[in-house]
């Protein structure tokens, strides 16, 4: 099937995805999205890269829980699909909130500051749960190689258009620098592969890992929050925000500290995770 051809299709199914899914009520959605990820398009897509990433990370677990985390992922994957169009609303009325005292301080004064997470739950709802506190995030993202796909879900993920978003590009950085230096805070997810990155062990292997967040922390003096996002039930989320890191040390050591945490928070919830990247070298 022709490249073109192909995106146009997948334009109009998510495009018409989001308008059912729009109209529905938040929690018909995400059970709709969760069954859908789950029972459907676990069995279509090939698995294998995500079996043998948890075969790796999680030897001791049996066969039997790899598949349940496998399927577990989907649902999640596919709630998070569907609850989209409802992010502004889940940021006000379903997140519990932890930390919140580090959004009152910079709403009471504005500076830069970059906050950072990984691919878990519904890793969208962090900065929806920031705006309902008065805090803006400019959201870095890496783009949907399908355009028309992107701008669906860039649209959705700025709440609309309340939020700036910066793609992982030369363009991109030139944006997240200007949010910097206008002391405006940021959103950063770290758990992706970047082959231009550092080497660094995480769960114990190595994987090449984007410096950037601990440069830029360091750069503009700024704090480095690490922000964790679980699905507690359903499209209800816990969200929480810890001290900042420490980043008057080398870049290697902040990383690996960064890295600790979020090993442990995915082996905390690993059906939460987004198990199919290629993270690691081979």
């Amino acid at each position: 099937m022709p490249i073109s051809f192909r995106y146009k299709l997948e334009y109009i199914l998510v495009r018409l995805l989001m308008g059912v899914f729009s109209f529905l009520p938040v929690d018909i959605a995400s059970n709709i999205g969760g069954f859908l990820g789950r029972h459907v398009v676990a069995r279509i897509i090939n698995n294998r890269k995500a079996y043998k990433n948890i075969q790796r990370i999680l030897p001791t677990l049996s066969t039997t829980d790899h598949k349940k985390i496998i399927s577990g992922m989907w649902e999640n994957l596919g709630r998070t699909f569907a609850e989209y169009p409802h992010l502004e609303m889940i940021g006000k009325t379903r997140v519990e909130l932890h930390g919140k005292e580090y959004l009152q301080d910079l709403a009471q004064y504005p500076r830069a500051a970059i906050f950072f997470s990984a691919h878990l739950a519904n890793w969208e709802t962090s900065a929806a749960a920031a705006h309902a506190h008065g805090i803006n995030l400019n959201l870095v993202y890496r783009a949907a190689n399908n355009q028309g796909v992107d701008g669906i879900l860039r649209f959705y993920r700025s709440l609309k258009n309340k939020l700036e978003t910066s793609p992982k590009s030369s363009r991109g950085m030139r944006q997240i620098v200007d949010t910097l230096k206008t002391d405006q805070p940021l959103g950063i997810l770290i758990d992706q592969k970047y082959n231009q990155g550092l080497e660094m062990d995480f769960f114990g292997l190595p994987a090449m890992t984007s410096p950037a967040f601990v440069q830029l922390a360091q750069k503009f003096d700024c704090p480095l929050y690490p922000t964790r996002v679980e699905r507690i039930s359903g499209a209800r989320f816990r969200i929480t925000i810890y001290p900042p890191l420490d980043t008057n040390r080398d870049v290697e050591t902040v990383i690996a500290e960064a890295h600790a945490l979020l090993e442990s928070w995915i082996t905390a919830r690993p059906e939460q995770w987004l198990w199919i990247h290629n993270r690691w070298k081979n």
